[in-house]
């Protein structure tokens, strides 16, 4: 069992070692924080949070460093999350304030996190299989290309090409664009998939050129409304992970093939387990089963319009937990705001 002050040692060795990158000893710690005890009375419960595998010697000097355990640790139960400075808060509010769609809206998301942090920083969309489609465009750019616009009412806008045989008039093109607003706009992206779905079964394969137009496009409105339903995430700052390879004992390639593929990150990302606060950390082997077992995760949920999502920010175990923390709070909670705001103004 950790005393209290054995607490405080930990707390004080996980930040002395993330600011200096340098393992940590009894004298160091005697000299840059007021216990009131001697370095002989900081070794023995440094020697104590060594058995509770909380902190370890990397090599033969007295200097120790926390363990994932201790990270841990320290995580639940002593760090505090600091609020931001004015500067980091404006540092946000010039990032993400301004119009734009969702898309957007979460490219400058990650870009203004991975700016506070340096970190690699990531933003799950949010679910959109509850979305509702708002309206269907489309715009004929010639050689029988058609871009096919459909928006959500979460602010979700897309955009895809479509071929098909000829141009069109306006009369056919029209009929089309209402073909397609009868089909989805005012429903949710589920059952407007089925809705295409039996449009898709009960079209004949051949007809009138409208007809195998109208049919190649609701194809790739499915395609692009499939896409809706799916998870996905935004990403910045993979470049920070190259600045910080000193911080990984191993490889860093695993962190760079998951953030190239999503998949495992979106799974550890929907796994980790929010505390009151909508606030969570993975940390180090604790990210063994996704092969991220050198790397930590922190993330906040955020809220879309009734969805709820994650950002967060991706990196070594040695990290400023308390900043990145509240880092990622803050962001979610503007994040959060900011999409409040949009769609109470449609």
């Amino acid at each position: 069992m950790v005393s209290e002050r054995g607490l405080q040692v930990l707390r004080a060795i996980v930040e002395d070692y993330v600011d200096t990158r340098e393992p940590v000893g009894s004298k160091t710690i005697v000299e840059r924080h007021a216990f009131g005890v001697s370095a002989a009375t900081i070794r023995n419960d440094m020697a104590l949070l060594e058995d509770e595998e909380l902190i370890t010697a990397p090599h033969t000097s007295s200097g120790r460093v926390p363990t994932d355990k201790g990270y841990r640790v320290f995580v639940d139960h002593l760090a505090e999350v600091r609020p931001l400075s004015s500067a980091q808060r404006t540092a946000i509010t010039s990032f993400l304030e301004g119009p734009g769609d969702l898309d957007d809206v979460l490219a400058r998301t990650v870009r203004a996190l991975t700016q506070l942090t340096g970190q690699v920083a990531i933003v799950q969309y949010p679910s959109f299989a509850r979305a509702n489609a708002t309206h269907v465009e489309l715009v004929q750019l010639g050689g029988g290309r058609m871009l096919v616009i459909v928006v959500t009412d979460t602010g979700r806008v897309s955009q895809r090409m479509a071929f098909v045989r000829d141009d069109f008039d306006d009369a056919d093109l029209a009929r089309i664009r209402a073909e397609l607003g009868t089909l989805l706009v005012g429903r949710s992206v589920r059952e407007g998939l089925q809705r295409i779905a039996d449009h898709l079964a009960a079209s004949p394969a051949t007809g009138a050129a409208h007809e195998v137009a109208t049919a190649a496009i609701v194809r790739v409105v499915a395609e692009e409304l499939d896409e809706f339903r799916q998870d996905k995430l935004v990403m910045a700052g993979s470049a920070t992970l190259a600045r910080l390879e000193a911080d990984f004992r191993g490889s860093i390639y695993p962190l760079l093939e998951a953030i190239e593929e999503q998949v495992t990150i979106l799974r550890l990302m929907g796994e980790m387990v929010a505390d009151e606060k909508g606030l969570a950390a993975s940390i180090g082997r604790e990210n063994e089963p996704f092969g991220l077992a050198e790397a930590s995760v922190v993330a906040s949920d955020y809220d879309a319009t009734g969805s709820r999502a994650r950002v967060g920010v991706l990196g070594p175990t040695r990290m400023d937990y308390p900043t990145n923390l509240a880092a990622v709070r803050a962001v979610a909670r503007y994040l959060t705001r900011m999409l409040e705001e949009d769609e109470s103004s449609r």
